[in-house]
Protein backbone atom coordinates (compact mmCIF):
# COMPACT_ATOMS: atom_id res chain seq x y z
CA UNK A 1 0.00 0.00 0.00
CA UNK A 2 1.59 3.24 -1.19
CA UNK A 3 0.17 5.95 1.09
CA UNK A 4 1.71 9.40 1.23
CA UNK A 5 0.10 12.56 2.57
CA UNK A 6 1.11 15.96 3.87
CA UNK A 7 -2.28 16.36 5.55
CA UNK A 8 -3.20 13.04 7.14
CA UNK A 9 -1.61 10.47 9.41
CA UNK A 10 -2.47 6.83 8.70
CA UNK A 11 -2.83 5.10 12.06
CA UNK A 12 -2.91 1.35 12.78
CA UNK A 13 -4.23 0.08 16.12
CA UNK A 14 -5.09 -3.60 16.69
CA UNK A 15 -5.07 -4.15 12.93
CA UNK A 16 -7.57 -1.33 12.28
CA UNK A 17 -6.32 1.45 10.01
CA UNK A 18 -7.78 4.94 10.24
CA UNK A 19 -6.91 8.46 9.17
CA UNK A 20 -6.50 11.55 11.32
CA UNK A 21 -5.99 15.13 10.17
CA UNK A 22 -2.72 16.53 11.47
CA UNK A 23 -4.34 19.96 11.85
CA UNK A 24 -7.24 18.62 13.91
CA UNK A 25 -4.93 16.45 16.03
CA UNK A 26 -3.34 19.66 17.34
CA UNK A 27 -6.62 20.65 19.03
CA UNK A 28 -6.46 19.26 22.57
CA UNK A 29 -10.17 19.12 23.46
CA UNK A 30 -11.38 16.91 20.58
CA UNK A 31 -10.87 13.45 19.17
CA UNK A 32 -11.51 12.65 15.52
CA UNK A 33 -10.95 9.83 13.04
CA UNK A 34 -11.89 8.66 9.56
CA UNK A 35 -12.25 4.94 8.97
CA UNK A 36 -10.79 2.87 6.12
CA UNK A 37 -11.64 -0.53 4.63
CA UNK A 38 -8.80 -2.19 6.58
CA UNK A 39 -9.48 -3.94 9.87
CA UNK A 40 -8.84 -7.37 11.33
CA UNK A 41 -11.49 -9.63 12.77
CA UNK A 42 -14.45 -8.34 10.75
CA UNK A 43 -16.87 -10.74 9.10
CA UNK A 44 -18.90 -8.53 6.76
CA UNK A 45 -19.34 -8.83 3.00
CA UNK A 46 -17.32 -5.63 2.63
CA UNK A 47 -14.39 -5.29 5.07
CA UNK A 48 -14.90 -2.67 7.79
CA UNK A 49 -18.24 -1.65 6.32
CA UNK A 50 -19.85 0.94 8.59
CA UNK A 51 -23.25 0.94 6.88
CA UNK A 52 -26.16 -1.10 8.21
CA UNK A 53 -27.71 -0.78 4.73
CA UNK A 54 -25.10 -3.01 3.06
CA UNK A 55 -24.18 -5.75 5.50
CA UNK A 56 -25.34 -7.92 8.37
CA UNK A 57 -26.35 -5.86 11.41
CA UNK A 58 -24.34 -7.89 13.90
CA UNK A 59 -21.22 -7.76 11.75
CA UNK A 60 -21.48 -4.00 11.22
CA UNK A 61 -22.03 -3.52 14.95
CA UNK A 62 -18.84 -5.46 15.57
CA UNK A 63 -17.06 -3.19 13.08
CA UNK A 64 -18.19 -0.16 15.07
CA UNK A 65 -16.93 -1.66 18.30
CA UNK A 66 -13.58 -2.56 16.72
CA UNK A 67 -13.19 0.89 15.23
CA UNK A 68 -14.22 2.71 18.41
CA UNK A 69 -11.74 0.69 20.46
CA UNK A 70 -8.93 1.35 17.98
CA UNK A 71 -9.62 5.06 17.50
CA UNK A 72 -10.50 5.85 21.12
CA UNK A 73 -14.26 6.42 21.06
CA UNK A 74 -17.01 5.15 23.37
CA UNK A 75 -19.38 3.01 21.30
CA UNK A 76 -22.30 4.00 23.54
CA UNK A 77 -21.72 7.71 22.78
CA UNK A 78 -22.32 7.59 19.01
CA UNK A 79 -24.99 9.65 17.24
CA UNK A 80 -25.33 8.92 13.51
CA UNK A 81 -26.62 10.92 10.60
CA UNK A 82 -29.41 9.75 8.29
CA UNK A 83 -28.05 10.90 4.96
CA UNK A 84 -30.04 11.54 1.80
CA UNK A 85 -27.89 14.22 0.10
CA UNK A 86 -29.81 17.16 1.54
CA UNK A 87 -28.81 19.87 3.98
CA UNK A 88 -30.66 19.39 7.26
CA UNK A 89 -28.37 19.91 10.27
CA UNK A 90 -29.28 18.25 13.57
CA UNK A 91 -28.37 19.76 16.94
CA UNK A 92 -27.32 16.82 19.13
CA UNK A 93 -27.23 16.28 22.89
CA UNK A 94 -26.63 13.27 25.10
CA UNK A 95 -30.32 12.43 24.64
CA UNK A 96 -29.54 11.42 21.04
CA UNK A 97 -26.78 8.93 21.92
CA UNK A 98 -27.24 5.67 20.04
CA UNK A 99 -29.56 6.97 17.32
CA UNK A 100 -28.70 5.37 13.99
CA UNK A 101 -26.35 2.87 15.66
CA UNK A 102 -28.06 0.84 18.39
CA UNK A 103 -31.25 2.88 18.44
CA UNK A 104 -33.58 3.36 15.49
CA UNK A 105 -33.28 6.46 13.31
CA UNK A 106 -35.93 8.99 14.24
CA UNK A 107 -35.39 11.49 11.40
CA UNK A 108 -35.17 10.48 7.74
CA UNK A 109 -32.98 13.33 6.49
CA UNK A 110 -29.89 14.37 8.47
CA UNK A 111 -26.70 15.23 6.57
CA UNK A 112 -25.11 17.42 9.25
CA UNK A 113 -24.62 17.08 13.01
CA UNK A 114 -23.49 19.61 15.63
CA UNK A 115 -23.01 19.46 19.40
CA UNK A 116 -21.46 21.31 22.29
CA UNK A 117 -21.77 18.45 24.79
CA UNK A 118 -18.57 16.61 25.76
CA UNK A 119 -18.65 12.87 25.18
CA UNK A 120 -21.24 12.94 22.39
CA UNK A 121 -19.61 11.39 19.31
CA UNK A 122 -20.90 12.58 15.94
CA UNK A 123 -20.81 10.03 13.11
CA UNK A 124 -21.31 10.54 9.35
CA UNK A 125 -20.74 8.32 6.28
CA UNK A 126 -18.84 8.34 2.97
CA UNK A 127 -17.65 6.43 -0.08
CA UNK A 128 -16.51 9.28 -2.41
CA UNK A 129 -18.60 12.17 -1.00
CA UNK A 130 -16.96 14.95 0.98
CA UNK A 131 -16.54 14.86 4.78
CA UNK A 132 -16.63 18.26 6.47
CA UNK A 133 -15.27 18.76 10.01
CA UNK A 134 -15.93 21.90 12.12
CA UNK A 135 -14.31 22.80 15.45
CA UNK A 136 -14.99 26.06 17.30
CA UNK A 137 -11.80 26.85 19.21
CA UNK A 138 -13.58 29.33 21.54
CA UNK A 139 -16.96 27.80 22.45
CA UNK A 140 -15.67 24.24 21.84
CA UNK A 141 -18.72 23.36 19.73
CA UNK A 142 -18.15 20.86 16.91
CA UNK A 143 -19.84 19.74 13.70
CA UNK A 144 -19.68 17.07 11.02
CA UNK A 145 -21.36 17.06 7.62
CA UNK A 146 -21.74 14.88 4.54
CA UNK A 147 -21.20 16.87 1.35
CA UNK A 148 -22.36 14.97 -1.69
CA UNK A 149 -22.66 17.07 -4.82
CA UNK A 150 -26.27 17.95 -4.00
CA UNK A 151 -25.40 18.87 -0.44
CA UNK A 152 -22.43 20.88 -1.62
CA UNK A 153 -24.44 22.96 -4.10
CA UNK A 154 -27.04 23.30 -1.34
CA UNK A 155 -24.27 24.89 0.77
CA UNK A 156 -24.39 22.38 3.60
CA UNK A 157 -21.03 23.72 4.81
CA UNK A 158 -22.58 27.15 5.27
CA UNK A 159 -25.66 25.68 6.93
CA UNK A 160 -23.49 23.95 9.54
CA UNK A 161 -21.67 27.21 10.24
CA UNK A 162 -24.96 29.11 10.58
CA UNK A 163 -26.42 26.42 12.85
CA UNK A 164 -23.35 26.67 15.08
CA UNK A 165 -23.72 30.46 15.11
CA UNK A 166 -27.40 30.28 16.05
CA UNK A 167 -27.08 27.42 18.56
CA UNK A 168 -23.75 28.13 20.25
CA UNK A 169 -22.72 31.67 19.36
CA UNK A 170 -19.91 30.49 17.10
CA UNK A 171 -17.86 33.13 15.32
CA UNK A 172 -16.84 31.62 11.93
CA UNK A 173 -13.40 33.22 12.35
CA UNK A 174 -12.82 30.91 15.34
CA UNK A 175 -13.53 27.72 13.36
CA UNK A 176 -10.92 25.16 12.37
CA UNK A 177 -12.30 23.10 9.48
CA UNK A 178 -11.16 20.07 7.51
CA UNK A 179 -12.40 18.84 4.13
CA UNK A 180 -12.14 15.30 2.71
CA UNK A 181 -10.99 12.70 1.89
CA UNK A 182 -13.22 12.33 -1.14
CA UNK A 183 -13.12 11.60 -4.85
CA UNK A 184 -10.85 14.32 -6.17
CA UNK A 185 -10.93 16.47 -9.30
CA UNK A 186 -8.71 13.95 -11.09
CA UNK A 187 -11.53 11.39 -11.02
CA UNK A 188 -14.81 13.25 -10.50
CA UNK A 189 -16.47 13.63 -13.90
CA UNK A 190 -20.01 15.03 -14.16
CA UNK A 191 -22.45 15.99 -16.91
CA UNK A 192 -23.74 19.42 -17.93
CA UNK A 193 -26.79 19.62 -15.62
CA UNK A 194 -24.64 18.79 -12.60
CA UNK A 195 -21.94 21.29 -13.65
CA UNK A 196 -24.59 23.99 -14.04
CA UNK A 197 -25.52 23.55 -10.37
CA UNK A 198 -21.92 24.34 -9.39
CA UNK A 199 -21.74 27.33 -11.74
CA UNK A 200 -24.92 28.70 -10.14
CA UNK A 201 -23.22 28.99 -6.73
CA UNK A 202 -21.74 32.35 -7.73
CA UNK A 203 -18.26 31.44 -6.53
CA UNK A 204 -14.95 31.39 -8.40
CA UNK A 205 -16.06 28.36 -10.41
CA UNK A 206 -13.06 28.51 -12.76
CA UNK A 207 -11.13 27.02 -9.86
CA UNK A 208 -13.42 24.01 -9.34
CA UNK A 209 -15.35 23.34 -12.60
CA UNK A 210 -13.24 22.29 -15.60
CA UNK A 211 -14.91 21.66 -19.00
CA UNK A 212 -13.74 18.76 -21.15
CA UNK A 213 -14.87 17.21 -24.41
CA UNK A 214 -18.25 15.56 -24.94
CA UNK A 215 -20.26 17.79 -22.62
CA UNK A 216 -18.47 16.51 -19.54
CA UNK A 217 -16.80 18.39 -16.70
CA UNK A 218 -14.34 17.65 -13.92
CA UNK A 219 -15.36 19.08 -10.55
CA UNK A 220 -13.16 19.79 -7.53
CA UNK A 221 -15.43 19.28 -4.53
CA UNK A 222 -12.63 20.13 -2.14
CA UNK A 223 -12.08 23.59 -3.60
CA UNK A 224 -15.80 24.26 -3.92
CA UNK A 225 -16.42 23.48 -0.24
CA UNK A 226 -13.33 25.47 0.73
CA UNK A 227 -14.70 28.53 -1.07
CA UNK A 228 -18.10 28.11 0.59
CA UNK A 229 -16.44 28.04 4.02
CA UNK A 230 -14.38 31.15 3.24
CA UNK A 231 -17.48 32.94 1.93
CA UNK A 232 -19.22 32.52 5.28
CA UNK A 233 -16.31 33.81 7.35
CA UNK A 234 -13.93 30.91 7.98
CA UNK A 235 -10.30 32.01 7.68
CA UNK A 236 -8.49 30.34 4.75
CA UNK A 237 -5.54 29.45 6.97
CA UNK A 238 -7.93 27.60 9.30
CA UNK A 239 -9.04 25.12 6.62
CA UNK A 240 -7.21 21.83 6.06
CA UNK A 241 -7.88 20.25 2.66
CA UNK A 242 -7.38 16.58 1.79
CA UNK A 243 -4.54 15.60 -0.53
CA UNK A 244 -5.73 12.03 -1.21
CA UNK A 245 -8.39 10.70 -3.58
CA UNK A 246 -10.72 7.88 -2.57
CA UNK A 247 -10.71 6.39 -6.06
CA UNK A 248 -6.92 6.51 -6.39
CA UNK A 249 -6.58 4.97 -2.92
CA UNK A 250 -9.33 2.37 -3.30
CA UNK A 251 -7.00 -0.22 -1.78
CA UNK A 252 -7.38 1.69 1.49
CA UNK A 253 -10.64 3.62 1.14
CA UNK A 254 -14.07 2.69 -0.14
CA UNK A 255 -14.92 4.37 -3.45
CA UNK A 256 -18.35 4.08 -5.05
CA UNK A 257 -16.96 4.83 -8.50
CA UNK A 258 -13.94 2.54 -8.21
CA UNK A 259 -16.13 -0.42 -7.24
CA UNK A 260 -19.07 0.51 -9.51
CA UNK A 261 -21.28 0.53 -6.43
CA UNK A 262 -20.21 -2.82 -4.94
CA UNK A 263 -18.76 -1.31 -1.83
CA UNK A 264 -18.73 -0.73 1.88
CA UNK A 265 -18.97 2.63 3.60
CA UNK A 266 -16.53 4.61 5.74
CA UNK A 267 -17.38 6.83 8.67
CA UNK A 268 -16.06 10.05 10.19
CA UNK A 269 -16.22 10.50 13.95
CA UNK A 270 -15.75 13.65 16.01
CA UNK A 271 -16.29 14.36 19.70
CA UNK A 272 -15.49 16.86 22.42
CA UNK A 273 -13.44 14.99 24.99
CA UNK A 274 -15.34 14.15 28.20
CA UNK A 275 -14.89 16.55 31.10
CA UNK A 276 -13.61 19.25 28.72
CA UNK A 277 -15.84 22.07 27.56
CA UNK A 278 -14.12 25.37 28.21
Amino acid sequence: MDFQSNVFTLNTVNGVKFLTYDKLSQIPFIRHAFSTKIGEGTCTIHPMDMSFDHDDTEAVTENYKLFCKAAGFDYSSLVASSQDHHTFVRVCTSAEKGIGIYRAKDIESVDGLVTIEPGVTLCTYYADCTPLFFVDTVTHAIGLAHGGWRGTVGRIAEKVVRTMEDSYGTDPADLICAIGPNISVCCYEVDQPCADEFYALGLDSDRFVFPKDGGKYMVDMLECNRQILVSCGVKPENIAVSDICTQHHSDLLWSHRATKGDRGTMCAMLRINPATNK
